[in-house]
């Protein structure tokens, strides 16, 4: 047995009937984990943790799959019979070279597309914390070893099979490889047995399974294919992909128009051969050539490319899009649904309030150090100050030392002065926090921070203007109503009070030495709204998109921060529901009621899945944002699940379709324009080239039912080739139209035809065909030469060009559907200036170039007939202006 056999079936031992010691021994490791240079060559002889993709196909095999196209073969087969039967060599080598040239472009687009989808595989690896070397280190999952020590809390994916050394509560949901829901509880027990089932092994952790509570330790065992996990993707290697609905829909198209253009085909090679009495092997040829141009068969690959374009626009933009359909998707978002804190506010708590002697003081004004309230909330407080200044500990307690530091209260100095010797805890039952100190002449000061309605109750004194007075129902509701004026601003507020004792309580009870206080004020925080949010809450609104704001806070606060933002209007009560209000609704009732409000304030992650399948009973496309575990089936659910890419948990990123690098509102509303702008892009390609398919195919079918000899398969194919890739592409990285986000969403069943592409791509292949048929017949009315074969090559020549440069121009037509021209920007986008200049050029370089235009069959055309070829190609932009002037007129736009 070889070595690295040996090792493969020491990893399959059954490790949880072993002591966590001896599986420390086994795999070679310490409690401590493994050092930097041993772990880098277990990863280059175990190789990376992660899962096999199966064998890539090489370049080649690529190449050799672009000829497996039914029509593709029936052309080549076609291009043989010509040079055998016909022997029209050249037709025939052209005809093989036009095809190698779009296999080789197919393989280039297959390319940059999975290169587009790996650096976003690259992007969502998830992280996993080790020991490495004696100390914590953050590492891509995929670089763990066995014999790693890694760390494990709620929200953690488990990151490789691991047999646990420590567990402190740990629960860890293993679904996905036992079906069952419900997280398993962990232990450290020795289980006896061989063959003890995987929801059974309460000492193992396992990869791709969940965290869901408490915090463990465990040393790596199994690592990639030779997890659990890595079993079953063994055996689904060969499983068929799943198709997405938007390439489903590109088939569907495919599939429909292959049928349609096959009937035509055939239909024009029977007319041909026995009405206009063409021969057999051209007339083949002919059809076969029409229906290879008119199939739109890059047209899966061009959307794939601009779909991974879009992907790589957002990533720079702060948006991580791990599934691409979900770039499409988010342009039709009815619904965004975000969580408050860190998303539409900053997630950093900062006083804005002040009450004390009877006024509120703005924090921007100055406060005397000696204020009772400013020395309270800085001593009944554990914030941590270190070294760099920088303040650690509860973001309320931060919040209260910052402001102290801004007023110039120097706490560090002042507890040196008067130290804490006694305290009790802040307690979530009794909502206080009290600390004791001495003070220089013996006695001791005993400061309580809390709610204030508690506070208040504890008080019998008030402290104004330095002196201290009985508390009277007058004082008394004077501080409830500054307290909830504060609320109503989305304040949170905590209240100050103290007393002075003797001697330091023998006994320290919230009975004895939280009471007899004398109220010195309140402190109002905020946790406050990013500056870019609002913005972004009306450009959302504009869009036709309703912003909803979910919330664990209170009703006041919630409401209030939902006007400050703009959500809803300020003081809309109506407009906020709690979650003990939404748990008293049915979801019928809830359904028929959901679009009365726009903030739900005291709910749990539980309720979000309500909120989403509501909003989608009413045909809503829904996106949802979440961080915790709890989230992930609202976000499984939502038509978007958006996961917090800073303080989101690794279950959450798993469970979302988008991932924000930087937790913010604005980048949701920034990654839905950049969705509109993907689909319209689409649109725009699917436009552009069916629209010219439409053309050829009338051009072919009406020249062969009259008669006529406009084109040949050889100029077919090479239009194809010169004027459909390139700007289709280009028109793929089109900017965003500058009303793109003033548009109601388009809806769930909207598809690529709608909002006017079908009737575009009708009119306008309709006017393509007229506009060749009428360039051949005037060329044959009004000839130039005299003689029947060079007629026939000027009109056949005039034909080719006008259909190739009319599709060019027409390019400029497709940058909207509905708005002018001059209005979007004809130059604009530089790939596309560069791709039809390109295409330009190689339409040009056939016909002027002596030896290429023999090859090609077409002359030289006169200043005269270029002419009318340019004339009646450059035709097509007026005439489409003044169609979409009409249909702004007609208010279609």
């Amino acid at each position: 047995m070889s070595e690295e056999t040996s090792k493969k079936e020491q990893m399959r031992k059954a490790f949880y009937s072993q002591p966590d010691s001896e599986v420390l021994q086994e795999m070679g490791t310490t409690p401590e984990g493994l050092s930097s240079t041993e772990a880098k060559e277990r990863l280059s002889q175990y190789g990376p943790n992660e899962l096999d993709e199966g064998k890539k196909k090489t370049m080649f095999q690529k190449f050799i799959e672009q000829f497996k196209d039914l029509m593709i073969l029936v052309l080549l087969v076609a291009a043989v019979i010509s040079a055998v039967v016909s022997h029209e060599i050249v037709d025939s080598i052209i005809i093989l070279a036009v095809v190698i040239i779009n296999a080789i472009m197919g393989v280039v687009q297959e390319a940059k597309a999975e290169e587009a989808i790996e650096s976003l595989r690259e992007m969502s690896t998830p992280n996993a914390n080790v020991l490495r070397d004696g100390h914590t280190v953050t590492v891509k999952s995929d670089e763990l070893v066995p014999g790693d020590i890694v760390l494990l809390e709620a929200g953690d994916v488990v990151p490789a099979d691991m047999r646990l050394m420590e567990v402190n509560s740990l629960k860890i949901e293993e679904a996905a490889l036992t079906g069952e829901s419900v997280p398993v509880e962990k232990e450290l027990a020795i289980l006896e047995g061989d063959e003890i089932a995987i929801g059974d092994r309460i000492n193992m952790a396992y990869s791709n399974s969940n965290v869901t509570y408490g915090r463990g330790k465990g040393i790596v065992v199994n690592t990639g294919m030779n997890t659990e996990v890595g079993k079953i993707a063994g055996m689904l290697a060969q499983a068929d992909e799943t198709e997405t609905p938007l390439k489903n829909n590109l088939n569907h198209l495919g599939k429909f128009l292959t049928v349609a253009i096959v009937v035509i085909a055939v239909v024009m090679y029977f007319v041909g051969t026995f009405f206009n009495d063409t021969s057999w092997v051209d007339m083949l040829l002919t059809s076969i050539s029409l229906a290879v141009a008119a199939i739109p068969e890059g047209l899966p690959a061009i959307v794939t490319i601009i779909l991974a374009l879009g992907t790589q626009v957002m990533a720079k933009r702060n948006s991580v899009i791990r599934k691409l359909p979900a770039v499409e998707t988010l342009g039709s978002t009815d619904i965004i649904a975000s969580d408050k804190t860190g998303t539409l506010t900053l997630n950093q708590m900062t006083v804005e309030k002040l009450y004390a002697n009877d006024r509120q003081y703005d924090a921007s004004e100055n406060i005397p150090e000696s204020n009772m309230a400013m020395k309270i909330m800085n001593y009944a407080n554990d914030t941590k100050i270190a070294q760099d200044g920088s303040l650690i500990g509860d973001p309320t307690e931060t919040a209260l030392v910052q402001f102290g530091n801004e007023q110039g209260f120097d706490v560090t100095s002042k507890v040196k002065e008067q130290p804490r010797v006694a305290e009790i805890p802040f307690d979530s039952d009794r909502k206080l926090m009290t600390t004791v100190h001495k003070e220089a002449e013996g006695r001791y000061l005993v400061a309580v921070k809390g709610a204030p309605d508690v506070l208040l109750g504890r008080t019998k004194e008030v402290l104004l203007f330095d002196e201290v007075k009985p508390m009277t129902d007058e004082e008394k509701q004077k501080i409830l109503d500054n307290n909830k004026d504060m609320a109503k601003q989305a304040l949170r507020v905590l209240g100050m009070a103290y007393k002075y004792v003797d001697a330091v309580p023998e006994n320290m009870e919230s009975e004895i030495v939280e009471n007899d206080l004398i109220f010195a004020g309140l402190v109002g925080m905020i946790d406050p709204e990013r500056a870019e949010a609002a913005d972004a809450v009306r450009v959302a609104k504009e869009a036709g998109i309703r912003p909803i704001m979910i919330t664990g806070d209170h009703r006041d606060t919630a409401e209030a921060i939902a006007g400050r933002l703009g959500i809803i209007k300020p003081g809309d009560d109506d407009a906020v529901l709690t979650g003990t209000e939404l748990n008293q609704m049915s979801d019928e009732e809830f359904a028929r009621n959901v679009e009365k409000y726009s903030v739900y304030a005291r709910v749990s992650p539980e309720h979000k899945v309500r909120i989403v399948k509501a909003w989608q009973k009413e045909g809503k496309v829904v996106a949802m944002t979440g961080d915790g575990v709890n989230d992930a089936p609202a976000l499984k659910q939502a038509d978007i699940g958006i996961g917090m890419g800073i303080t989101g948990t690794e279950v959450s990123k798993g469970a979302s379709d988008m991932v924000l690098a930087d937790d913010n509102f604005a980048t949701i509303v920034v990654a839905v324009e950049e969705g509109r702008k993907v689909f319209s892009n689409i649109q725009k390609a699917v436009q552009y080239l069916l629209a010219a398919n439409l053309g050829e195919v009338l051009t072919l079918f009406l020249a062969t039912l009259w008669g006529w000899d406009t084109l040949l398969p050889i100029h077919l194919l090479w239009i194809n080739l010169v004027t459909d890739t390139f700007p289709a592409i280009a028109l793929g990285m089109e900017p965003a139209e500058k009303n793109l986000m003033q548009h109601k969403p388009r809806g769930r069943n909207s598809n690529l035809f709608s909002g006017g592409v079908m009737s575009s791509i009708i009119y306008q292949g309709i006017l393509e065909a007229a506009t060749v048929l009428f360039v051949y017949w005037s060329a044959i009315q009004w000839p130039v030469h005299t003689t029947y074969a060079e007629i026939h090559s000027d009109a056949l020549t005039m034909s080719f060009a006008t259909l190739g440069l009319m599709q060019l121009f027409h390019a400029f037509n497709v940058k909207s559907v509905h708005q002018s021209l001059f209005k979007v920007g004809a130059f604009r986008n530089k790939a596309f200036n560069w791709a039809l200049l390109l295409s330009f050029v190689l339409m040009m370089v056939i016909i002027v170039v002596p030896g290429l235009n023999d090859i090609f069959r077409v002359a030289h055309l006169d200043l005269y007939q270029w002419g009318i070829v340019l004339g009646s190609s450059f035709a097509i932009i007026p005439i489409v202006e003044i169609v979409k002037a009409i249909q702004r007129g007609m208010g279609k736009s």
